[in-house]
Formats: C-alpha cells, sequence, structure tokens
C-alpha cells in the first residue's frame, strides 16, 4: 500500500487493459491522503469497502475506511522498520480457508465475492496485509497484558450467564469457559493498548486528507 509521493499530483488516470490491448473503459483513480511522504489511492479505499462488504454484507463509509487504511500505513510502517516477518503461505491458506468457513456453504461464499467485485487474488492479498498487521499488533502488546482470575469470574457472570439464559440455553461451566474468556479478554486488552497507541502515533504525523465522500 506504501507509495512515494509524487508531490504536485493530483489525479492519476488508469484506463484498464484487458491482454494487451487497452479497452474504453477508463477508471479515475486519485491520491485520497497524505501520509507523511507516502499517499494513500481512491483504489485502495475502494478495495478495502469491497473487502468489508464479502466478509459482512456491508461497508463502512468511505471516510471511516481511509481512517483505518491511515491506521495500517502506521502499524505496517512500525512493523517494516523493525524487519517484523510476512506470514508465510501456510498461515494465508489457513486464514483463507477460516474466511470461506465463515459462511454457510462454499457457494454462499462464492456468490458474496463475486457480488462484491473481488477475485481470488485479490481476496488474498487483503487477507495476508491484515494477517500482517494483525500479528504484529498481537507481538507489540500481548507480552504486556495481565488477566486476573477476577476478571475472568466477572466477564462469566455478566456476559456468559446472561447471554446463555437470554438463548434458554444452561450456562457453562465457569471451568468449561475459561480458556474462552481469557482469550477474548486478551484480546480486548490488545486491542485497546493499540487503539491508544495509534491515537499518540496519529498526533505525531503529517496527514492531509483529500476525499470527498462518494455516493453509497
Amino acid at each position: 500500500m506504501r507509495r512515494r509521493m509524487i508531490f504536485g499530483c493530483c489525479a492519476i488516470l488508469i484506463v484498464l487493459a484487458s491482454g494487451s490491448f487497452l479497452t474504453a473503459r477508463e477508471v479515475v483513480d486519485r491520491i485520497v491522503a497524505q501520509v507523511e511522504n507516502d499517499i494513500i489511492l481512491l483504489s485502495d479505499v475502494r478495495e478495502l469497502k469491497e473487502y468489508q462488504e464479502l466478509v459482512n454484507g456491508k461497508s463502512e463509509s468511505e471516510s471511516a475506511i481511509l481512517d483505518r487504511l491511515i491506521d495500517q500505513w502506521i502499524v505496517r510502517s512500525e512493523a517494516e522498520v523493525s524487519r517484523f516477518p510476512e506470514p508465510k503461505d501456510a498461515e494465508i491458506d489457513q486464514e483463507v480457508s477460516r474466511l470461506v468457513k465463515s459462511f454457510a456453504t462454499p457457494e454462499e461464499y462464492e456468490a458474496r465475492k463475486k457480488q462484491s467485485g473481488l477475485n481470488d487474488a485479490e481476496v488474498r492479498k487483503i487477507v495476508a496485509a491484515q494477517l500482517y498487521l494483525n500479528n504484529y499488533l498481537d507481538s507489540r502488546f500481548r507480552p504486556s497484558v495481565q488477566i486476573d482470575e477476577k476478571a475472568i469470574e466477572d466477564f462469566y457472570q455478566n456476559a456468559v450467564v446472561p447471554r446463555a439464559k437470554a438463548h434458554g440455553q444452561e450456562p457453562p461451566t465457569l471451568d468449561d469457559s475459561r480458556d474462552i474468556i481469557q482469550d477474548a479478554l486478551v484480546q480486548s486488552d490488545i486491542d485497546e493498548q493499540a487503539n491508544r497507541w495509534l491515537k499518540e502515533s496519529r498526533a505525531r504525523l503529517h496527514v492531509q486528507k483529500f476525499l470527498e465522500e462518494g455516493p453509497k
């Protein structure tokens, strides 16, 4: 996603090609943000929008997606400086498989993917990028997470038990729920630390946004 900024450039015309022949269809791609000396393009926003539509059946506003891309720039920049390793093919395969299995059937996944406008290579590229960023945040913040027994018990009483009863089910025991609860609390703590760090990092950056929200 990172690109060097071409100063003074406000738009880039991209002509779609089929094979070695240009078509008559032209798509205007333009810079929607400058982060330090790098740029984010409208096509970056649209691609993440399509991925959200694939995964969730809907997407955030383009403005909210641009903010996510700025956060991703921050994470990737620091990860690259620290020479954090890219995910292996097997890890990416597993994440793509998990995504497909989150749908009721493979056919439903294929239909949603077609509707979103993404192809297999684009999905894999986005999954790999998300995995890289998540792995880095996990490695950076997990070591400082501490979850005590009271936090686990409170979560069990305030979340697990009421949820089970609301569905007319017998709540699982605390011991049976412990590992799942601890994982959820650890991830919540990682998210909170990451959000604070991103907020502090954004305040130190030179960021300019040029996005005009388009029609939904």
